[in-house]
């Protein structure tokens, strides 16, 4: 949506959870081969982007990132091209040319090395708005071939919907479900995805089921039936070095949640919600209810 302001526009970056994540292996690039089902939800960064291209004005390219938000998750995201919003903006203007600038806001919401793809949905929404402001005219096949130079679960949010994601997470088609109630629960550290993704390897790699039971549940939108398919093969391993993890997991289904898995690489949990009345969080445990975006 364009704001008030010539040249700037402001929009909401969701974070998603996976209901199920599945992975097959090493591939000869380094990545690993995925099958993961995302589903944005309401939680998200907010950023504000003011830019402009014009050839005939502008030779060269500048970019700047300011993160504001509460301090604790603020503190260490890097302002740099380290950051997938200034990574996602460098990488538009090399694949189409533009030159001008790009300041861009972005106050953070979304906890950072969480499983809930922050980053990516800031990167998915930096490149759909600069697209735009920048007068670039790529179709959503091009943006896509982009978002994957970026990172493997961007193209996946450049929709703002639910999505299947493939391969390392390039190969994207459209999900419809309705809309389910979530409770998110946090905790105090951030975990890498490359370091996750070591440690399936070194504990064997195991794969899990075929996603289609999952995949159809989840499009019929009933939480008790999809509540026994979530899961994700990254979470042993988490958990084998986080125990506490899997300690949170217990709790919240023993306070009524009808399926737990984590988000991504970790640590975040996501308890899909009975329809009614039935699920109290546990007092020690930091819950966040949010809803997932319905296709």
């Amino acid at each position: 949506m364009i704001d008030e302001l010539p040249h700037t526009v402001a929009l909401e970056a969701r974070a998603k959870v996976n209901l199920f994540l599945r992975v097959l292996g090493l591939r000869p690039d380094g990545y690993h081969e995925l099958e993961t089902l995302i589903a944005p939800v309401e939680l998200s960064d907010h950023l504000q982007i003011h830019a402009h291209s014009d050839p005939g004005q502008f030779r060269t390219l500048a970019l700047s990132l300011e993160v504001v938000g509460d301090p604790e998750l603020v503190l260490g995201v890097p302002v740099d091209e380290s950051n997938l919003v200034m990574h996602a903006a460098r990488s538009l203007s090399d694949a189409t040319g533009a030159r001008g600038f790009a300041d861009i806001t972005l106050e953070k919401r979304v906890p950072a090395a969480a499983g809930l793809g922050g980053g990516s949905a800031d990167a998915a929404e930096t490149l759909r708005a600069l697209n735009e402001l920048w007068e670039c005219g790529l179709g959503e096949a091009a943006l896509s071939e982009v978002a994957a130079s970026v990172g493997s679960d961007v193209p996946a949010l450049l929709d703002g919907g639910p999505a299947i994601a493939r391969g390392r997470g390039e190969r994207v088609e459209l999900f419809s479900m309705g809309a389910l109630k979530i409770a998110l629960v946090t905790f105090p550290f951030g975990i890498s995805t490359g370091e996750v993704f070591r440690w399936w390897d070194q504990d064997g790699g195991r794969v899990g089921p075929d996603p289609g039971p999952a995949a159809a549940a989840a499009s019929k939108g009933v939480p008790g039936a999809l509540g026994q398919l979530l899961y994700n093969d990254l979470e042993d391993v988490v958990i084998r070095r986080h125990p506490a993890i899997g300690q949170a997991k217990q709790q919240l289904l023993e306070a009524g949640a009808v399926g737990v898995v984590m988000c991504g690489s970790g640590p975040t949990l996501a308890a899909l919600l009975p329809s009614g009345e039935g699920f109290k969080p546990p007092p020690d445990l930091p819950t966040r209810f949010v809803t997932t975006v319905s296709r």
